[in-house]
């Protein structure tokens, strides 16, 4: 049941997504089988970084994304970019907000950093879906040995 739910979840985010994207000719289908084996691929990829991802579609007004963790993260925050998660396996902790400590801005203005302080903490897990705005810290912390992954819709502002 809870398969079918993210499954459903997945193929919603997609849809509502596809409709955004203003300027396309066609809109692009990624089944959740597709979705799963490109997981799947990722995971072994993420070893020793901690971190794999790649992109199913980079649009006019927003980018799909996969995203396969088996590390903690480090501090970000996008200045032109929301981010959608839509768990698809594992669990993690995402601290939001605060204050990104040792933070560097890079000329795309992303901003990263060690970690973060004074932020605000929840566990999301399989089929929770998270909007976090542009220029909101945050922050993935994953316990050593799970594999955590995501769908991640990139909404420019």
């Amino acid at each position: 049941m809870k398969r079918q739910f993210v499954v459903l979840s997945v193929l919603t985010l997609l849809c509502i997504a596809a409709h955004a994207q203003s300027n396309s000719k066609k809109a692009d289908y990624f089944s959740a089988q597709d979705i799963q084996k490109q997981l799947a691929d990722l995971a072994p990829k993420a070893q020793p970084s901690g971190t794999s991802g790649s992109t199913l579609g980079d649009y006019t007004s927003h980018q799909l994304k996969l995203s396969v963790r088996t590390a903690s993260g480090g501090a970000e925050s996008h200045a032109h970019y929301d981010d959608v998660f839509v768990v698809t396996q594992g669990q993690a902790t995402l601290l939001t907000g605060g204050v990104i400590d040792d933070p560097k801005t890079g000329d795309d203005g992303e901003t990263k950093g060690i970690s973060i302080r004074n932020g605000n903490s929840q566990t999301i897990s399989v089929g929770d879906v998270v909007n976090i705005p542009a220029g909101t810290p945050h922050q993935l912390k994953i316990v050593q040995g799970t594999l955590f992954s995501t769908i991640v819709v990139k909404v420019r502002e």
